[in-house]
């Protein structure tokens, strides 16, 4: 309570309003798979294009995994799907990379291996395993102009150096020099006429010595570093240009160590420097090599001292200031387990499905390609006891979290009888089963002639959120142009569907002048009540939306005005629902009530602190089948 101890005007704010509900996400998505590359378990990344896929996970590119004896390359399908989804209508996705490794031990990702040998070779790794980590990495060397010069009287002085910056000290041939400096790299320590130079060789000294100034030129040493990863489109991506010296603001060691100080680097920088040197001097000695001395020499070299070679040395080409290294070793792994998928919680980190237990928005799941015919697991029934597995545990994800649902992919090469028998191993009412497989051009096919078969998930996906944006959640998604489709693995006509359907199998289908659609929206619930996909994810809609919205009403005095207000509140937020086309009936006393009073709740709930209000809607159901009744009229019949 406000105290009123000295007479004045008092002013409050007071609230006369009921507390609004804002409807929650439902088109965020959440995919789970192996990549060609990207980081394994924790947090999964947030994309809101392909490009982002694209630079974090690796790209379009096959995956080799380790099968006995050799590698067998696999479409991949977690980064199709997220094509196809963005293609249709999504825009918000999660992803979460699952990896297993060759062997049971852990391996380093990629070791690093020179391309012409080198100092630096097991000093350079990649960020994360895989095959895409077999990345080409080019340090190229910038010189500067000199930057010696000499004041009115003759002393030497530096312009443009800073103290941590890594200089190439030049001496000019001549008559022999009292106390001469050496050509090679050297470290700048101090600051404005206090710069002092020195080396593993030579100890620190002061500008001064550079006398004459005629017979030295000093150069500031940068270095650029870009990355060419594999892959058919792969395109050199300049990364930055560094300092060498380790306590450097822009120091290359501190931008490609081990440990990223922000998530952004450590997503984006795909590789790591081991090096424990202090000095940037000889970092560029293992870094570089001494081989680097010669061409950086002839860069700034005067031309007289160019011409007195013998030969004549020339300047060198711009190829001759780099130095390239081939990371290798990198491997997909293993083909992932089931339990793999289903990931777990450490207490420290978490893989697969449970990454995505803490991420509120998520509202879809899928496991794109998870029931894929692997061919290295098609003996025996391998592959279909993986796929049900799989299948289970994203059911089983989205049961526990309540507010989302499982887009199922069917097994490929399924006939009728065999998508039937796979259906009926689940019953759930958090997930809709889709067949067939949907037919694309390969977009790594350089010809663009080559066809594949992609999981329907990834399209699907696309569809709901796109429905979700342009409709609305309570729209079934369905009799939707599938976008990127060229045709489906099996053309099903109306009898095969009329099979499918009831079963609760969601068909794609090719209709002549309307394209490829998608043409069912059930789930796979035995539940008559929880027959459409469309309230199902509506219903988790309105509970998401009123249990996020109502959270200030917890320790509020449980009395009647508390009831009072979240009446309101409730039915206010349903009466938008209505307008908008979600409910059914011609009044909102038609469409929805709201109970929250001494009727719903007993003294033994009061005394409990239990607030209970009991809500009920007549959501708007699919028009799956619209029937006209026809018969014949006579001229003279009187209506």
């Amino acid at each position: 309570m406000p105290e009123y101890l000295a007479p004045g005007v008092y002013i409050e704010e007071v609230s006369y309003r009921a507390k609004s509900i804002e409807g929650v996400s439902t088109s965020v998505c959440g995919y789970v798979g192996p990549t060609r590359y990207g980081p394994v378990g924790g947090e999964p990344e947030l994309l809101t294009s392909f490009a982002d896929f694209d630079r974090i996970y690796g790209g379009l590119d096959g995956l080799e995994f380790q099968v006995n004896p050799g590698r067998e390359k696999q479409i991949n399908y977690v980064a199709h799907a997220v094509r196809a989804f963005f293609d249709n209508g999504g825009s918000k996705l999660y992803v979460t990379r699952i990896y297993e490794p060759d062997s049971d031990s852990t391996p380093p990702p990629a070791d690093a291996g020179k391309a012409t040998g080198g100092p630096g070779t097991g000093g350079i790794i990649a960020r994360f395993p895989g095959r895409a980590g077999e990345m080409f990495i080019r340090f190229s060397v910038k010189v500067s102009a000199n930057l010696l010069s000499g004041d009115v009287q003759g002393n030497p002085r530096l312009s443009g150096v800073t103290e941590f910056d890594v200089v190439y000290i030049h001496q000019i041939p001549g008559t022999a020099l009292v106390n001469p400096v050496a050509d090679g790299f050297y470290d700048v320590r101090g600051s404005g006429d206090q710069l002092r130079l020195s080396n593993a060789s030579v100890s620190a000294f002061a500008i001064s010595r550079l006398t004459p100034v005629s017979r030295y030129s000093v150069h500031l040493i940068t270095v650029s570093v870009s990355v060419l990863r594999p892959g058919q489109f792969s395109v050199e991506e300049l990364i930055g240009v560094f300092s060498l010296d380790p306590q450097s603001l822009t120091a290359v060691t501190d931008y490609f160590k081990s440990v990223p100080d922000s998530r952004n680097r450590f997503l984006h920088v795909p590789f790591a420097l081991r090096n424990s040197s202090s000095t940037g001097s000889a970092l560029a000695t293992w870094l570089l090599g001494t081989g680097i001395v010669d061409p950086i020499h002839r860069t700034v070299a005067p031309d007289t001292e160019l011409a007195a070679g013998s030969p004549h040395m020339p300047r060198p080409l711009a190829s001759e200031l780099d130095v390239t290294y081939t990371l290798t070793n990198g491997s997909d792994g293993r083909i992932p387990a089931a339990n793999t998928f289903q990931g777990s919680d450490t207490g420290l980190e978490k893989t697969g499905l449970e990454t995505f237990a803490d991420i509120d928005e998520i509202s879809i799941v899928a496991a794109p390609g998870c029931s894929g015919q692997l061919n290295a697991l098609r003996s025996g029934n391998g592959n279909d006891a993986r796929a049900s597995q799989i299948t289970q545990s994203l059911l089983t994800h989205c049961e526990r979290m309540r507010y989302r649902v499982a887009v199922l992919d069917s097994p490929d090469n399924f006939v009728l009888s065999d998508v039937r028998n796979f259906r009926g191993k689940f019953d759930s009412k958090y997930g809709a089963l889709y067949y067939p497989w949907v037919t694309v051009l390969d977009p790594t096919d350089r010809d663009g002639r080559r066809e594949i078969e992609l999981p329907p998930s990834g399209f699907v996906t696309g569809i709901y959120a796109r429905t979700d944006v342009e409709r609305g959640v309570f729209k079934a998604p369905a009799n939707e142009v599938v976008r990127g489709a060229i045709g489906f693995e099996l053309l099903l006509n109306k009898a095969q569907q009329d099979i499918l359907n009831p079963d609760g199998v969601n068909c794609f289908r090719f209709f002549v002048g309307r394209g490829f659609r998608l043409w069912g929206a059930r789930t796979i619930s035995s539940d008559p009540e929880w027959k459409y996909i469309s309230v199902r994810r509506y219903f988790a809609y309105l509970e998401h939306s009123i249990d996020k919205g109502t959270q200030w009403a917890v320790f509020e005095n449980n009395s009647d005005p508390l009831w009072a207000n979240i009446r309101r509140t409730v039915e206010d937020f349903l009466f938008n629902e209505w307008k908008n086309g979600a409910l059914i009936g011609l009044k909102p006393e038609e469409a929805f009530f709201v109970r929250c009073d001494r009727t719903t709740m007993t003294q033994n709930d009061l005394d409990n602190g239990r607030l209970i209000c009991m809500v009920g809607v007549a959501v708007v159901k699919p028009a799956e089948f619209v029937i006209f009744r026809i018969g014949q009229w006579t001229a003279d019949r009187k209506v």
